[in-house]
């Protein structure tokens, strides 16, 4: 499984950026899909993640300004990311977990700054 991100950039707080990934090769059903952060200086944390039945998790940190969404024809997970703080500044990593087998994908940065 290969798993391309996309979608990160620089943005002024209080601004919005939308993230893919999509995933190509065997892909296994059901499956968790997720977007890990990584921040400098700290541990990957998990941001968002959903499963093939679309039941979502969230950090703490980012309920209500950020929604994780699929679409399973595409194989593709986004995070729309609402209300960007400096906080938020990180790698995105996209993460597949099915049947035992994690992949990860290369991350895409985001940078909150005005």
């Amino acid at each position: 499984v290969q798993l391309q991100a996309s979608g990160g950039g620089l943005v002024q707080p209080g601004g919005s950026l939308r993230l893919s990934c999509a995933a190509s090769g065997i892909i296994f059903r059901p499956n968790l899909m997720s977007w890990y952060r990584q921040a400098p200086g700290k541990q990957r944390e998990l941001a968002a993640a959903i499963r093939s039945a679309d039941i979502t998790q969230y950090a703490d940190s980012v309920k209500g300004r950020f929604t994780i969404s699929r679409d399973n024809e595409k194989n593709t997970v986004y995070l729309q990311m609402n209300s960007l703080k400096a906080e938020d500044t990180a790698v995105y990593y996209c993460r597949y977990w099915a049947n035992g087998a994690e992949y990860w994908g290369k991350g895409t940065q985001v940078t909150v700054s005005s």
